[in-house]
């Protein structure tokens, strides 16, 4: 593995079950990462610090995890011109509806990608941040190029399966 590219920033640790999954997406691709407890509520400044180092330190993207308000992609985004991506974080009352509104609801000039609700969240986290560095990185685009492949020949397998039936 190379330098780290992607910083991935949750709000809890009990946020990491999900998390994970972005992990190991990005290291399914070979892409770097380092990831943080960071809360946008409780430690605010810690938050802004991290965004505003981000670029410095190296990272090209950033993919925050947070439930509740789920402020903390806005927040990380407020201090970075890097792409940050939002994970939307279910439970608690609304089951999520609040979180998935907190990250999608970002006011003009302040952009946040928001990925879906659940498990398949964090995976597409992880993909979305490959997309982008694949626009600058050739063999990283063709690893993602192969997934997508793999992918179709998983629904082809699948159709055939239903179809000889």
């Amino acid at each position: 593995m190379n330098e780290v590219k992607v910083g991935i920033v949750m709000g809890s640790d009990s946020d990491w079950p999900l998390v994970e999954k972005a992990c190991k997406t990005l290291e399914d691709f070979g892409v770097c990462y380092e990831k943080r407890v960071i809360s946008a509520h409780r430690t605010p400044e810690l938050a802004l610090e991290y965004s505003r180092t981000a670029e410095s330190r190296g990272l090209e993207v950033v993919i925050a995890a947070a439930g509740g308000a789920a402020h903390l992609a806005g927040v990380l985004a407020a201090g970075t011109v890097l792409p940050v991506i939002g994970i939307p974080v279910a439970g608690g009352a609304l089951n999520g509806l609040d979180a998935l509104y907190a990250t999608v609801q970002m006011p003009g000039g302040v952009p946040v990608a928001t990925v879906a609700l659940g498990s398949a969240g964090p995976v597409n986290a992880a993909l979305l941040a490959v997309q982008i560095l694949g626009t600058a990185d050739a063999a990283l685009r063709e690893k993602f190029r192969a997934h997508k492949q793999a992918l179709a020949a998983k629904v082809a397998a699948a159709d055939e399966k239903i179809n000889s039936k």
